[in-house]
Order: C-alpha cells, then structure tokens, then sequence
C-alpha cells in the first residue's frame, strides 16, 4: 500500500488516492527546497538584525534609520518565523503547454532559492492574480490550480481544479471542490481563522481593485466582507507606493471590540504589523466610558454634519483682535499696539493652524512689530525680544483676545448656555438648542464624540505653547554648556594642529546639538492616514464619518457594509449617502454568495430582514449543513449549551439576547450589536421578540440570526 505519510503530506485513510506520488511528489520536492530557503534567510536576517543592534546608533536621521531598519527586520524575522513550508496557499500551471509547464507556487510572501530561482511568489503580487481571480468561465490562462488545507504546518487535504479540457491527465486528484466547502463549515475559534488560500474570485477582485477615491463593497452576511476588508489592507500596503507606513500608512476602523479581538491575528499573519485599527471610539479620549445618548432626538441633532460645524464659529468667537491700544514698554523706547496691529497679528497664522498653535504665531509678529520700530542702536533685535517677553500687558491683552482652550469646556459650554449654542448653529429651533441643553456640561455621550474630536482638531494642544517654551529654554541652556566646553577645550589645547579648535565648525556643532522633538508621544490614531478602511461603515452617522475624513484628506477609503443591517435604517443608496458627507466619484462593488450562513439558518432570516427592507441585499447561501434551525423555549437555554458543548470538543458558541447568562470556556454572551461582525458555530438565540419593533428590532434579529456556521438555536419566551 502506498503510505499515507510524508515529509509534508499528512493525508488521512480515506484520502489515500490523493498520496499517489504522481500526485505529490513535485509538491514534496518543492517544499524541501522551500524549506531550505525559509532555513537560510532567517538565519541571514538574523546575522543582519544583530549587526544592525551592535552599530552605534547615532543621532537625529542616522538613529531614527537604524531603528527603522530594526523594525523591518524584525517584522520580517518574525512573520517568517509564524510559518514553516505551509506559508504556500497553492500552485498554478499556466495554459500554454501545460504538460510541460513548471507550477508557480503561490505564498504569503515571495522566496527564492540561493541561486534566485523563485519559489514563491507573493499573493499580492500581478504573477499571482490567476491564482485567486480565475474561473471556469474565466481562467485567466490557467490549465489547473491547486489549493492546500494545512493542519499544525502539515497538507491535511488538497484539491485541484481543472479550467481546460485537457489541463491534467493523470495528475489530478479532483474532487468537486470538498475541500474547499467542508472549510467553509469548519469549525471557528476565538480567532478568525486563516482564509487567504481560500479567497474565492469575487472577493479577490475587489482586494486587488485600485485605491484612488473611495470603493463600497456592499455584501450581506457571510459574503466576506472582513475577509475583503482585511486582505485589501494588506494589498494596497505591498502594491500601492502611496500608502507604505512612512508615507501615511493605513487606518482599520471596526465596529467595537470584540470584533477588532475576532480579527486581531490576520494582518499580522499577513506579513502587516503596522496598520492602526480600532474602534470610533478610540478616536477620542471620552469614548472608553461614554454611554450611548438616551434621548432620540438629541442623538439625531447630534448626528448631523450641522453640529460639527459649529465647532468653527464657536471657535472664532474666541478670535477676536482687542480694539484697545496697548502701549509696550521697553528699557529703550515706548510702543502703542493699536486695532490695526492686532488685526494684522491676528492674520498672521495661516488657514487651518490649530487656535492653539496659532498663539505663538501671533505673539512672535507682536513682537517683531515692536522690534521693527525701535531704532536705538544699543539694543540688538535679542535684547527686545527679551524685554517685550517680560512684558505682561501685552501678555495679558492677547491671552483675553486670544486664550488657550479646551475641547470639553468649549463642547460643553454648548450644552450649557443656549444663547452661544444659538449663535453658533443659528438653524436650530428654540426647541431643539433646548433639548441638547444638560446639567452637567461632561456627561459624554457617544453622540459629543465627533463633537469633541472636532473642537480638538479646530483647537489643538492647549499645553503646546508652555511645552515649546520649556523645551526651547532647555535646548538654550544646553548650547550655552556646550559654548563653554567648547571653549575649554580649546582653551587647554597645546597640539600642534589645535584641533580642538574644530570643534567651532558648523558641521559639528550640528551633530553635537541633537535637539529636534519635544520628546512627546505621537498620537497613533490622529493621522493624516494615505487610506482608511471602514468595515460596518452603514452604522456611522454623518457626525462620525467627518472624525475619519479629516484623518483621510486624500479621500481613499474602503467602505464596507451593509444596507440591511443599518440598526437606524439606510434608506438611501449608497452613492446618496456618502454624498451628502462629502465624498463623490464612488465606486461601487457588491457581494452576493454568502459563505458562512448555511441555507437552513438564510431560509428563516431571510423574511425577517425583508419585511422592513424589501429590496435587502440577502445573499445565496453557498451551501447545506443538514442541521435543521431548531425551535424551543428559553428554559432550555442551559441544556441546550451544556448539550453542545458535551457533544463538541472544538468550536465556539454565542447567546444572544440575554444578559443574565454567564458566559464559559467557548461560549459567549453578546447583544446583538456586539456580535455584529463575528462568527460562531452555535447561535442561540434568546427571545428575539423583544428585539424590539421597526428597523432597529429587525436589523438586531437578522444580524443574530445570521452569525451561525453550523446551527441556530431560537428560544422564545414560551
């Protein structure tokens, strides 16, 4: 008998005709020299990363290029230490004289041998386009591909695919695809599993499709649409020279933390560590603890664009040039500050400097207004300076012109005095600046977020101009120590070439004086970002997409969502909506198949998503489970987990629905808000009658009902 077992095949009992050495025996020799390489280049990198550790490090571009370097090699030392022989997705024999055409191996990353023959080729690369994009209506010069399953770095399963008539002869093991439908109902974890060697032509096209401007992938449930959203982050990094992490790198926004946990493993397995991902919230410090707005009314005011742009004039309110003169007085001369010189002082940032930031621009042309009228030749442009900065009149004047704010207090003054809040969003009624009005001015609410992100944006860092002050006073003192080394030195040199007297040269001084920064942390999520991807974006309100626009000004984004799960409704198009924030030229791609939600559970879902949205983009399942969606009351929630988890050793389960049931070891317990975006093998569903009527009870039912790969549970109050 043929062995079932080698090197890299482990194929069990009932695929023995699939370990015919006519049919694996390229694949093994392959993989050996696959691994020999993944042996050298390591080992390469490695010697690399440690002579790059024990080179000094240097100063300013020298020390920031060596730790960059650093970082490359570390990422790509550690990505290829995540996978032996199985970072190989598949191979591909081109059409052209496919009897005598060597495979192209396709990888998550390129490889060579030493010689530089080429033993993988990139995913993302144009040579491995066929690999995902080809069908039998369009094999895109294929005769035949081979796809891989691994298990624990081991071939647990293979299948072919034949596009022409005599593609393969003999060898071939084709099996209608099984392999490829019996993952897609295998079991999940806490995790998303590994799908990149599965990507299925419709998913691929939109990955590899071009980044100018905005693309919507519109899909339902189990269309992929993560899956697209997270392997198009990792193609337009590899591809598209505009969007590298040192040229603005991209930003992943998902809808809440368990989803950004569910997906947190797959850019990484990607070979992408740098991409910032997370949630609206993460966009502003208030958004950890803040609640969602308990009147409906005010979060749909506060939901508009209307009320982020009040943040401007609210703003400018506090940008006034004074009307008063204001005389400065110097140990040299007197000099009157009059409304034409605050006007001009006031012009002097320009458009779009944070208000903050825009002080010290303001007080600097103060300043050289009074230095440029002074004309006693005993005092040095310094020396003015100096004295006009001990001035306190001036100082005081422009701080009441001009004071330094906060984002809270300038927000929250809205909500607590009706007549700024009127003067600033002139179109509200006398009811409605009455509703937004609050006691506690701080109360956040998800709805003050795009608010108070604005105002940060408008505003700036209050602290900006005491930093500057403090880092230049240090940067000042620290010259003034070295003058006097220097000086020394010299001082005390007796060779005969004096060469300490070089120590006066630009260049080194330059290099001795390493002053660039002010040493703070960069905010990771502030941007400006090259791309943003958006996954679940029909939730966000006009308010919270102008938090992610002002992080893309180039306006190249992926859009992904749904329609039919908008808990609020989404009763225009697409193009509509995103119009009216903003964004034109729109392009459109739409997911149809569904293949996560076997065809028992879309049966049942189907009418309940269609009774509010008539025209929902419901999906085909692309297959059967055999298990029947089952019907019960809600006291059998727990003989219905316990059961499950008796009967399976592997697998995740979720309820839906209710609080009050613990959470165990592979069973969760979500609403049906947080469980948007996941997937779990069991689903049990708690009461969805209480989900509440209209849009909103549906939306939360369908989406429930749709997170299940293998079985749906629906428990009813009776």
């Amino acid at each position: 008998m043929t062995p079932l077992t080698t090197d890299a095949f482990d194929l069990p009992a009932h695929l023995s005709h699939k370990s015919d050495p006519d049919l694996i025996a390229g694949d093994e020799e392959h993989f050996a020299a696959i691994a020999r390489s993944l042996d050298r280049t390591v080992t390469e990198l490695s010697e690399r990363l440690d002579a790059v550790r024990r080179a000094p490090a240097g100063h300013g571009q020298a020390a920031l290029e060596r730790d960059q370097e650093v970082h490359r090699l570390t990422a790509r030392l550690r990505a290829l230490r995540r996978y032996g022989i199985d970072l190989t997705l598949g191979r591909m024999v081109a059409e052209a004289d496919a009897d005598h055409s060597e495979p192209v191996y396709v990888g998550r990353f390129g490889l060579t041998d030493e010689d530089g023959r080429r033993l993988l080729v990139d995913w993302r690369s144009p040579a491995a386009g066929p690999f995902f994009g080809a069908t039998h209506g369009n094999p895109m010069g294929l005769a035949n591909r081979r796809r891989y399953r691994w298990t624990r770095g081991r071939v647990g399963d293979y299948w072919d695919e034949v596009f022409v008539e005599d593609g393969i002869d003999h060898h071939a093991a084709l099996d209608d695809q099984s392999a490829f439908i019996a993952s897609l109902g295998a079991n999940r974890s806490a995790r998303m599993r590994d799908v990149l060697g599965t990507i299925q032509a419709d998913q691929d096209a939109i990955v590899r499709a071009g980044s100018r401007g905005p693309l919507v992938v519109d899909g339902g449930p189990g269309t992929g649409k993560t899956v697209v959203a997270l392997h198009r982050t990792a193609y337009l990094l590899y591809s598209d020279p505009r969007l590298g992490h040192r040229r603005g790198g991209v930003l992943f926004v998902g809808p809440h933390e368990p989803y950004l946990a569910y997906v947190s493993d797959v850019l990484p397995s990607l070979g992408e560590e740098g991409v910032q991902t997370c949630t609206v919230r993460d966009l502003v410090p208030e958004g950890a603890a803040a609640p969602p707005e308990p009147n409906p009314e005010v979060a749909r005011l506060k939901a508009s664009v209307e009320l982020v742009r009040a943040i401007d004039p609210a703003v400018r309110l506090y940008e006034e040039p004074p009307t008063e003169r204001v005389e400065v007085s110097t140990p040299w001369d007197d000099v009157w500050i009059g409304p034409e010189d605050w006007a001009a002082a006031f012009e002097a940032p320009s458009p779009g400097t944070p208000h903050n930031e825009a002080r010290d621009l303001i007080w600097d042309e103060l300043v050289t207004m009074v230095v440029d009228r002074h004309d006693d030749e005993e005092a040095t442009p310094e020396m003015i300076r100096a004295a006009v900065g001990r001035d306190r009149d001036l100082r005081t004047a422009l701080a009441r012109a001009w004071p330094m704010l906060e984002a809270t207090d300038l927000v929250g003054d809205l909500w607590t005095v009706p007549a700024y809040l009127r003067r600033c969003a002139p179109s509200l009624t006398v009811q409605q600046v009455r509703a937004l009005q609050r006691s506690d001015p701080t109360a956040w609410t998800v709805s003050d977020l795009p608010l108070l992100d604005a105002a940060r944006q408008r505003l700036g860092d209050p602290d900006v101009s005491e930093r500057r002050r403090r880092h230049d006073a240090a940067v000042a003192a620290e010259r003034e120590e070295m003058a006097k080394v220097v000086e020394h030195l010299i001082a005390t040199d007796d060779s005969e070439m004096h060469l300490m007297s070089m120590l006066r040269g630009e260049d080194l001084q330059a290099a001795l004086d390493d002053t660039d920064g002010t040493g703070a942390d960069p905010d990771l999520l502030a941007g400006p970002f090259a791309h943003v991807v958006v996954d679940e974006a029909q939730e966000l309100t006009d308010a919270e997409w102008q938090m992610l626009l002002v992080r893309c000004p180039s306006r190249s984004l992926t859009i992904v969502g749904d329609r039919a799960q908008a808990r609020h409704g989404f009763t225009e198009s697409w193009e509509e909506r995103l119009a009216r924030i903003g964004l034109d030229r729109v392009a459109m791609s739409s997911l149809s198949i569904n293949y996560r939600t076997p065809e028992e559970v879309m049966v049942e879902a189907e009418p309940v998503i269609r009774a509010v949205l008539p025209d929902a983009n419901v999906p085909t399942s692309v297959r059967r489970s055999g298990v029947p969606v089952v019907h019960g009351s809600r006291t059998d929630l727990e003989a219905v987990v316990d059961r499950w988890l008796a009967e399976h050793d592997e697998g995740v389960a979720c309820v839906i629905g209710d609080p009050s049931f613990a959470p165990r070891p592979r069973v969760q317990s979500l609403t049906p808000e947080l469980s948007k975006g996941l997937e779990f093998d069991l689903v049990v569903l708690v009461e969805p009658e209480t989900f509440g009527t209209g849009t909103e009870g549906a939306v939360d039912h369908y989406v429930a009902m749709t997170r299940a790969t293998q079985q749906l549970v629906v428990l009813s109050a009776t």
